[in-house]
């Protein structure tokens, strides 16, 4: 078996038994981890992937707290994927204003330091702890256009069902379906080696 096999295996044997705690607590605790990596991944920064994490664990403490527990993996995933999209529409946005400003000079002619973007590279943890298999899999998922990325992450990673996948994603089922299919493609494609 190869090694982006066994990891794609591992996380869905995992699911198979994982059921909704009962207490919203409970809950976010499951989800912690699974929802940073999914964060981190996505934006590319560790603080971001955290600030992204506790903001969509208050938005669906505040929001959603009364709704059955079986609703809250969908809202959860749907309200994370709203917050990554939204950190990552303002970082382009602050690259481009920053852009424009960068370089320059205030009105008393000094020099006004350029912004640099945070490095989007693989950070030392991961190149400690993360396997080569791995790595070219995250990096591979990285590439994958945003949609496709989601429903590879929520219906493979996270083992949603194709209904509440379209619910997080805010889409129809059969718009997951084509985005994992095309997602599944493009990643056999690109993890030739590995088989």
């Amino acid at each position: 078996m190869s090694g982006v096999s066994a990891v794609f295996e591992a996380e869905l044997l995992s699911q198979e038994g994982r059921a909704v705690p009962a207490t919203l607590d409970g809950f976010l605790a499951s989800m912690e981890r699974r929802a940073f990596r999914m964060a981190e991944m996505h934006l590319g920064n560790r603080e971001d992937a955290l600030d992204a994490v506790q903001d969509a664990m208050l938005r669906l403490v505040k929001h959603y707290r009364d709704k059955p527990a079986q609703e809250w993996t969908p809202l959860f995933w749907g309200i994370l994927r709203r917050r990554i999209v939204d950190l990552q529409r303002r970082r382009k946005v602050r690259s481009i204003v920053v852009g424009w400003l960068g370089g320059g000079h205030d009105d008393e002619g000094d020099e006004l330091p350029a912004w640099e973007p945070a490095d989007t590279g693989p950070d030392p943890l991961e190149k400690l702890h993360g396997e080569r298999s791995y790595a070219d899999m995250a990096a591979a998922v990285k590439q994958l256009p945003r949609r496709q990325r989601e429903a590879f992450m929520l219906r493979v990673l996270e083992g949603l069902d194709v209904a509440e996948t379209a619910q997080a994603m805010g889409c129809s089922e059969g718009s997951v379906k084509t985005h994992l299919s095309r997602a599944m493609q493009h990643l056999r494609e690109e993890l030739e080696e590995w088989r």
